[in-house]
C-alpha cells in the first residue's frame, strides 16, 4: 500500500504544525529569549559582513587613525554580543526542545493509560514502544531545532540580502540566478522526506518489535537453536531500516550539491557582473569583497535552510503518528452508577462476543448466573471461549450482543472505575514490576496500604516464609517482572495483592498452571482463603482443582455445552466426564 500524498505545507500539515508549537507556548519566556538570541546570533555576522567596506576601504587603504583604534573593538564587541546570543539560542531551543519532547510522550503513555484493551492487540507492542522511545524524538526537530535555523539563518539570509543591496543593487542581481532555484529544490526533497520519515518510523518500530521478542525468548531461542533464524529476522528489519536511512542521505546530498552548483553559478553571475568595464573601474575593493562574502554567507545558510526539510518533514510525519494516538478515544465509559461494595451476583444473559479483528465469533448465546459467594469454573479445550467470557467482566472486551447485570444493575450504567474496584485477578501469567516486593503487593490504589497490612496478605497468600528470607524482606527489589523470584513466589506476590485488594469479585485465570507439587500445594491453600465469600470464577486446566466449586461451565466453540457440579456432570458422562477420564489416566500412568 504507496504512502498518502500530502502536501509540503497544506492545510493538513499545517494543522499539525500548530498544535505541536502549541508545546511551546508553556515555555514561552525561554522561547523567547531563544528566538531573541538567534536574531543576535544571525545579525551578529551581518553586522560583521557590513564592517568590511570601511575595514578595506578606509583601514587599509587610506590608513583612517580613528578607524585603526575603533575597528579591533568594534570586532570582539559584535562577535561577544553574538556568543552571547548562541548561548542564549542554543540552551533556550534545548530547553523547550527536551520539555517538548517529554510533554508529548506524556501525552502518549496517557493515551495508552486510557485507551481499550483491544487497542494493544491490534499492532506489534514494538510499534507502541517505539512511538516513546524513537516516533517521539523526531518532533523536537520540527518544533525546536527547525525553528532555531529558520531564525538564526533566515535572520543572516535576510541580513546578507541587505548588506548586497545597500553596497551593490547591481551586483545583487545575481542572487536572482540562486534563490528561485534553490527554492524549487528544496520544495521538490521536502515531499521525499515525508514519505521516507514514515516508513523510517514504521522500521525502528519493527526493529523495537524484533529486539524485545528475542530478549523474552532467549531461553526458547537456545533450546530450539533458533539464533540463526532471530538473527535473519533482525538483519531483515534492519537492512530495510538502513536502506531507507540511506534513502534520505542520498535525497540530501543531491541536495546539496544541487545547492551548491546553483550558487557557483550566482557567483559566476556576480563576478561577471562585477569585472563589466563600467563597474570595473568604479567598483572599489571594499565594496566587492563585501557582496562576495555577503554571498558566500548566505550560501551555507540557504544550504541550512534547505537541508532542515528533512528534519522538518520527519517530525512532522513523527507528530502526525503521535497525535494520531493521543486523539484516540478512550475506552467506552457511559456509566453514571458508582458501586460501594458489590454483593457479587453476577449473570450473563444470551452474551454475544465477536472480535474485529477477523470477524471471529469468541461467544455465542452464552447464559450464566454466578450468585454472591459461590465458585463458578470454566472448562473446556483451548479456544472454547473461557478467557474471552471473564474479560467481559472487567469490560476489556465489550459483548457485541446480550447483556451482562452486576447485582442486577446492567454493567454498562456502572462508572468503569467502580466496576474494576470490584474485582481482583490472578492469571497465569502473573505480572509484576520493576519494585520492591511491598510495592509489588500494595499496586495502585493500594499503595496506602501499611506495612502490617502487606505483611498479612503476604501471610495470607503464603508467601510470607520466602519473603522473610529475603535480604531486605518486604521492601527487597524483586527485578524487572519479579524474575529474581521464582514461578510459584511470584504467584504468590499476585495472590497476595489480590487478598490486600479485598474485592468481592474473583477471577482466577489458570492461577496454578505450570507449578511444581509443592507451590501448587501452598497456592490452592492461599486460593482457598481468597475464595472464601467472594463470587469467584475459576478457568481451571487441572479438573482437580475445582472439584468443589458450586458449579463447573463447560465451554465449547463458544458456547456453554455443560453445567453442573463436579458429580452432577460426571453422572451426565459428556465432555466433563470425557475430559475428567482422560486427565485421571494421565495421572494414573504418571
Amino acid at each position: 500500500m504507496s504512502a498518502r500524498k500530502v502536501g509540503v505545507w497544506d492545510a493538513s500539515t499545517r494543522q499539525i504544525y500548530k498544535r505541536l508549537l502549541g508545546y511551546t507556548r508553556r515555555f514561552w519566556v525561554v522561547a523567547v529569549l531563544a528566538i531573541l538570541g538567534m536574531i543576535v546570533d544571525g545579525g551578529g555576522l551581518v553586522a560583521f559582513t557590513k564592517l568590511l567596506v570601511p575595514m578595506i576601504d578606509k583601514l587599509f587603504t587610506e590608513k583612517d587613525p580613528a578607524l585603526i583604534f575603533w575597528m579591533p573593538i568594534w570586532i570582539v564587541m559584535i562577535f561577544v554580543v553574538r556568543g552571547v546570543g548562541t548561548f542564549a539560542s542554543s540552551y533556550g531551543v534545548a530547553y523547550v526542545g527536551r520539555n517538548v519532547v517529554q510533554a508529548i510522550q506524556r501525552d502518549v503513555f496517557a493515551a495508552y493509560l486510557r485507551l481499550p484493551a483491544t487497542f494493544f492487540g491490534q499492532e506489534h507492542s514494538g510499534h507502541q514502544v517505539s512511538r516513546i522511545t524513537y516516533t517521539s524524538e523526531q518532533v523536537a526537530s520540527a518544533s525546536t531545532d527547525a525553528v532555531k535555523v529558520m531564525v538564526t539563518e533566515g535572520m543572516t539570509v535576510i541580513g546578507m540580502l541587505y548588506v548586497m543591496i545597500s553596497t551593490s543593487p547591481y551586483l545583487t542581481l545575481a542572487l536572482f540566478v540562486m534563490v528561485p532555484l534553490i527554492v524549487l529544490i528544496a520544495s521538490i526533497v521536502s515531499r521525499r522526506y515525508r514519505s521516507i520519515s514514515r516508513r523510517i518510523q514504521g522500521m525502528m518500530g519493527s526493529v523495537t518489535g524484533t529486539v524485545e521478542e528475542s530478549v523474552e525468548a532467549h531461553r526458547e531461542i537456545r533450546i530450539y537453536g533458533g539464533q540463526d533464524d532471530a538473527q535473519e529476522r533482525f538483519d531483515d528489519v534492519t537492512t530495510r531500516t538502513r536502506q531507507l536511512n540511506l534513502k534520505v542521505a542520498s535525497t540530501n546530498a543531491q541536495s546539496s550539491t544541487a545547492i551548491q552548483t546553483v550558487a557557483a553559478l550566482a557567483l559566476a553571475a556576480m563576478v561577471y557582473l562585477s569585472t563589466r568595464p563600467y563597474q570595473i573601474e568604479h567598483m572599489s575593493a571594499g565594496v566587492f569583497i563585501a557582496v562576495l562574502t555577503a554571498m558566500g554567507g548566505m550560501l551555507p545558510s540557504l544550504k541550512r535552510l534547505a537541508n532542515i526539510q528533512s528534519n522538518v518533514q520527519s517530525g512532522m510525519a513523527a507528530a502526525e503518528s503521535l497525535f494520531g494516538i493521543i486523539d484516540l478515544p478512550a475506552e467506552t465509559d457511559n456509566g453514571t452508577h458508582v458501586v460501594d461494595r458489590a454483593r457479587g451476583d453476577i449473570r450473563f444473559d444470551d452474551v454475544g462476543l465477536v472480535y474485529a479483528r477477523g470477524n471471529f465469533a469468541a461467544l455465542r448465546g452464552v447464559s450464566l448466573h454466578c450468585a454472591p459467594g459461590t465458585v463458578t469454573a470454566l472448562v473446556g479445550r483451548s479456544g472454547s471461549g473461557k478467557s474471552s467470557l471473564v474479560s467481559l467482566l472487567p469490560r476489556f472486551n465489550e459483548p457485541t450482543s446480550g447483556s451482562i447485570l452486576l447485582d442486577g444493575a446492567d454493567y454498562e450504567s456502572i462508572k468503569l472505575h467502580s466496576l474494576r474496584r470490584q474485582i481482583a485477578w490472578v492469571g497465569q501469567n502473573v505480572v509484576l514490576f520493576d519494585g520492591t516486593v511491598a510495592q509489588n503487593i500494595a499496586y495502585g490504589e493500594l499503595s496506602g496500604a501499611s506495612e502490617s497490612e502487606i505483611l498479612a496478605a503476604a501471610k495470607a497468600a503464603n508467601a510470607l516464609e520466602f519473603i522473610e528470607r529475603l535480604p531486605q524482606g518486604i521492601h527487597t527489589p524483586i527485578g524487572q517482572g519479579g524474575n529474581l523470584l521464582s514461578g510459584g513466589q511470584r504467584q504468590r506476590l499476585a495472590i497476595a495483592r489480590a487478598i490486600l485488594k479485598d474485592a468481592p469479585i474473583l477471577v482466577l485465570d489458570e492461577a496454578t498452571s505450570a507449578l511444581d507439587t509443592e507451590s501448587e500445594r501452598l497456592i490452592q491453600q492461599a486460593l482457598q482463603r481468597l475464595m472464601r465469600d467472594r463470587t469467584t470464577l475459576v478457568i481451571a486446566h487441572r479438573l482437580s482443582t475445582i472439584e468443589h466449586a458450586d458449579q463447573i461451565a463447560v465451554m465449547d466453540q463458544g458456547r456453554i455445552v455443560e453445567r453442573g457440579t463436579h458429580a452432577e456432570l460426571l453422572a451426565l458422562n459428556g465432555q466433563y466426564a470425557a475430559l475428567h477420564r482422560m486427565q485421571f489416566h494421565q495421572q494414573a500412568s504418571d
